[in-house]
């Protein structure tokens, strides 16, 4: 169960273009790592310059603009570098195709945890089975 937060600026000129966003990392999530289609929990969140600024600068010889997004997935541990390589790579490309995002302008990162550091409601730690308090 991915947790996704995506915060996206220059989002005032294209509604739409959040919501492509986030169909764009659960694509490229159900995609790369196998995570299943129903399994959706993200937090979308719009930018411009009435509500707020993203800073950014060239880091790494990338050069960023206003149509900076930043993606931050937090999962479970346990997947390859290979596998979180291929997952960047299809975020942007998706990220591209459905909100028109150049790619230089995507920035992810990935933050993993245990199984044990999930409730997915009720109380309860699903992924560790349920235990009385």
């Amino acid at each position: 169960m991915p947790f996704v937060r995506i915060d996206a600026y220059g989002t005032d000129s294209r509604p739409d273009r959040l919501d492509a966003l986030g169909r764009a990392v659960h694509d490229a999530l159900v995609e790369t790592l196998g995570i299943p289609p129903d399994d959706r929990f993200q937090v979308l969140t719009a930018h411009d310059a009435a509500r707020g600024t993203l800073p950014h600068d060239d880091y790494l010889g990338v050069h960023r603009d206003e149509g900076i997004v930043f993606v931050a997935i937090t999962l479970r541990a346990g997947r390859t570098t290979w596998q979180k390589e291929a997952l960047y790579h299809r975020i942007a490309e998706l990220a591209e195709e459905y909100a028109g995002t150049a790619p230089r302008n995507v920035l992810v990162t990935l933050s993993e945890n245990t199984s044990a550091d999930w409730s997915l409601g009720d109380g309860l730690a699903q992924y560790v089975g349920s235990r009385s308090c």
